[in-house]
């Protein structure tokens, strides 16, 4: 029987020699996908017609003579064993023909496509990608063309990102040029249900976009594997002409500053990041080793600095989820990227189930959090007040880098703390709110707060509110001379020994706090009394629960209930009592662990400081501040005489660097390692967006703040406008007719205090600070996450 060298893809099986491309749209068929008819002249061919076997081109043109059809025309393409492979396309480099009519004409180009496997072009790419051509073999397919209307190509997954969206691509007519021309095609991508991405004009009907998009994910499902596929559309259906597996994804880094916005927000000068990226990467590692076991997890890949500003590797935590057995798309989630409703569910997978043990162990071990924190809280204040009485000048250099790294190793225990506290806090939360949203209340409708003990402490407003009432206890002379005169003035002033004692009592409790929590450069309330001694002046006391003010023009409020109170039967009241319970105990946890963490946080400060004045000495830096610029590692070779350059020279640059980054705006979302593309802000919105997470509306001018150094220009009414905010910043929210910041989610700091207020709240505005000018008219949306700027009038 004659060898047979001419397979039809209808069959039912069909041999190896027929290629990779041909044995994907065999699938393509046998899962139920249309594809044109398709022939396949297998690689036997191809390799006796190498050997100078004259009668394959004669076998050929008989099985082609019985098995093409009349006039009909057909593409001629490569199904080389090498290509759509998973490390390798060899996209491009053999020859295709279209519209090839009668035997003689496809026997040719045959021909023509085994040639090819010789190019010049393939001997440099087999090369580069590492490949032997010796290995290659070549079948070739015999496809027939469709008339096309509309031809293009389809992914299942974002081709240079990796994220979790279809991308469409078309033109009218034949794809050739869109494939391989280069042309510009429609583009249209689709995610969870939702168009992102359409283009502004198109002969081109969504309806097919949608179809060939419906389509890409029922294949990519059925082949369990991210696709590149080309179609065409004749006017009445659908054809698949190609799949391969996506070959460029990789292991591609995705950086993403959302969540690192509220960690590490704005600029961070080196010696901070080095040690934050430690400290609070090294207790994320911690968590995460809990959750899967043993693992090489480096803490440095966790997080990156791109011009200074910090993003978390998303594609690190993506690898941590998929360990888990999670869907890798639960990461776009966490992301905020935009999207339909058709989200991806955070569902584990099978590989979970290895990881169930440790898993249930972790659960059980958090239900009783609480009695750990209980026993850390008061070992937190004995080991950071031994930190505390240190005699600092008095130690010499490597003795303080020790006495820092021992604080940096006790500060990443708080540091974990820090982490799952909260974390159980939103648990608690959202546990309680989805049960009483079954019974058609809104958990903002709870007051949370209302009496909870100990929480107080840890809030500077309700001190500031006593402080200001003593300040305004004494006559106007006195108020002025104490408004006018420095922190010194004030303590050498009598008859006011009260007052003295409550203010210094308040910088011993609150002196710690800084413009942020994060960052160890920033002077402490305690490095500067004459701050807090405004502070004190120009505070206003708010009712921290009372109604709205006159400015806030919000909904009419729903009611708000105490517990006891609450529109729900006795029974439902006592089954969801220990939620209602856990969300108020892990409120105040929260604040405590925080606070503290702060606190044994700002230490770093002090012994860092010291360092300084060895450096001073040595003339490696020449003010206290300079230390900062250094790298821990830098810090660490100069006291270890270890590295020799020049240290004043670097600092200098690195402090032009970051003078330079203060007028970049960089993206949310980084893709790989290099830094994008620098831009500038903006200057002539019009209108922002960002998240609400305050309802409510307000029109008022705007208040930059960027430091509490600030605080003063902030007066009653005004729109508060800030980079980001902690505890230290809740002074500020009492004056505040509403809140706009550039970081945040719905329970950052500046959220919470904000409804706490009753004020309307937008976060993740994106350049606020820069983009928004003082006295500029804005009118907040609380509800949709709009500001609306009015730059015809200023408001003086």
């Amino acid at each position: 029987m004659a060898q047979q060298f001419v397979i039809d893809l209808g069959s039912k099986t069909i041999p190896a020699t027929v290629g990779n491309k041909a044995n994907g749209l065999h699938t393509l068929q046998r899962k139920g996908f249309r594809i044109p008819e398709t022939l396949v002249c297998t690689w036997e061919a191809h390799q006796q017609y190498q050997q100078g076997e004259g009668d394959v081109l004669h076998a050929l043109r008989k099985e082609l003579e019985q098995k093409l059809k009349g006039n009909r025309r057909y593409a001629v393409r490569s199904s080389a064993n090498a290509e759509d492979g998973m490390e390798h396309s060899f996209a491009g480099q053999f020859d295709s023909l279209l519209d090839v009519q009668d035997v003689d004409n496809i026997l040719e180009a045959i021909q023509q496509v085994w040639e090819s496997s010789g190019s010049a072009n393939l001997e440099a790419y087999v090369e580069q990608v590492n490949f032997s051509k010796a290995q290659l073999r070549m079948a070739v397919i015999i496809q027939e063309m469709i008339n096309p209307v509309v031809s293009g190509v389809s992914f299942s997954k974002n081709p240079m990102t990796g994220l979790d969206e279809i991308v469409v691509e078309a033109v009218e007519g034949t794809g050739a040029s869109l494939v391989q021309a280069g042309s510009t095609p429609d583009r249209w991508v689709y995610k969870w249900g939702d168009w992102v991405q359409q283009p502004k004009q198109t002969s081109i009907a969504l309806d097919l976009i949608a179809e060939v998009a419906a389509q890409t994910v029922k294949i990519a499902q059925a082949y369990k594997a991210p696709l590149d596929l080309e179609w065409v559309y004749d006017g009445t259906a659908v054809y698949w002409v190609q799949v391969r597996e996506i070959t460029t994804l990789g292991n591609l880094n995705i950086y993403s500053n959302r969540i690192s916005r509220e960690f590490m927000p704005g600029l961070i000068k080196p010696l901070v990041w080095s040690v934050n990226t430690s400290l609070v990467n090294s207790a994320w590692v911690d968590l995460f080793t809990e959750l899967i076991g043993p693992n090489d997890i480096d803490p440095k890949d966790l997080s990156k600095s791109f011009h200074y500003q910090a993003y978390f590797n998303m594609g690190t935590i993506g690898r941590i989820f998929s360990a888990l057995g999670m869907a890798p798309e639960t990461l776009e989630i966490m992301m905020g990227l935009e999207g339909g409703d058709q989200r991806p569910r955070f569902r584990p997978g099978g590989k979970a189930v290895r990881h169930l043990p440790r898993m249930v162990k972790f659960a059980l071990a958090k239900l009783r959090y609480g009695q750990e924190i209980d026993a850390l809280l008061p070992e937190i204040d004995r080991t950071y007040a031994a930190f505390a009485a240190q005699a600092l000048d008095e130690m010499p250099a490597k003795e303080l880098l020790n006495e820092i790294d021992a604080l940096l190793a006790f500060t990443r225990k708080t540091a974990y703390t820090n982490i799952i506290g909260p974390l159980l806090m939103q648990l608690y939360n959202g546990l309680l709110r989805a049960n009483l949203k079954k019974a058609g209340i809104d958990l903002e409708q709870v007051n949370l707060s209302l009496h909870v003990d100990g929480v107080d402490e840890f809030n500077p407003n309700l001190p500031l509110d006593g402080l200001h009432t003593q300040y305004r206890q004494f006559n106007q002379t006195v108020q002025e001379q104490i408004a006018a005169g420095s922190y010194a003035d004030f303590q050498a002033m009598t008859g006011i020994e009260a007052l003295q004692t409550a203010v210094s009592n308040f910088i011993t409790q609150f002196g710690h706090l800084s413009d942020s929590g994060n960052d160890f450069s920033k002077r402490p309330w305690r490095e500067n009394p004459d701050l807090v001694l405004q502070m004190i002046v120009n505070h206003k006391h708010r009712a921290h629960h009372g109604p709205p003010d006159e400015h806030h023009q919000a909904e009419k409020a729903k009611p708000v209930y105490q517990w006891e109170t609450l529109p729900i039967s006795r029974l439902k009241r006592w089954r969801l009592g220990w939620q209602y319970r856990r969300a108020r105990q892990f409120r105040y946890y929260r604040e405590a662990i925080s606070f503290k963490y702060t606190y044994g946080y700002s230490l770093l400060r002090n012994y860092f400081l010291a360092l300084a004045n060895h450096l001073i000495r040595q003339q490696i830096i020449k003010e206290h501040e300079d230390i900062f610029y250094l790298y821990k590692a830098e810090v660490q070779a100069i006291v270890n005489e270890q590295v020799n350059i020049d240290y004043w020279a670097l600092i200098q640059a690195r402090k032009q660097e970051l003078k330079a980054a203060q007028e970049l705006l960089l993206p949310e979302i980084i893709y790989g390692e290099q830094a994008p593309p620098l831009e500038t802000y903006e200057t002539d919105h019009e209108r922002l967006s960002g998240i609400p997470t305050s309802g409510g509306y307000y029109q008022g001018p705007v208040r930059v703040i960027q430091s509490l150094s600030e605080f003063e220009k902030m007066r009653p009414g005004d729109v508060l406008v800030i980079p980001f905010s902690d505890v230290s910043w809740t002074p500020l929210f009492a004056k505040a007719g509403a809140v706009i910041a550039e970081s945040g989610g719905i329970l950052s700091h500046s959220s919470i205090v904000a409804r706490e207020y009753k004020v309307p709240a937008v976060v993740s505005v994106t350049g606020a600070c820069r983009i928004l000018e003082d006295d500029l008219p804005v009118i907040v949306d609380g509800f949709k996450g709009e500001v609306i700027l009015n730059r015809e009038r200023h408001i003086v």
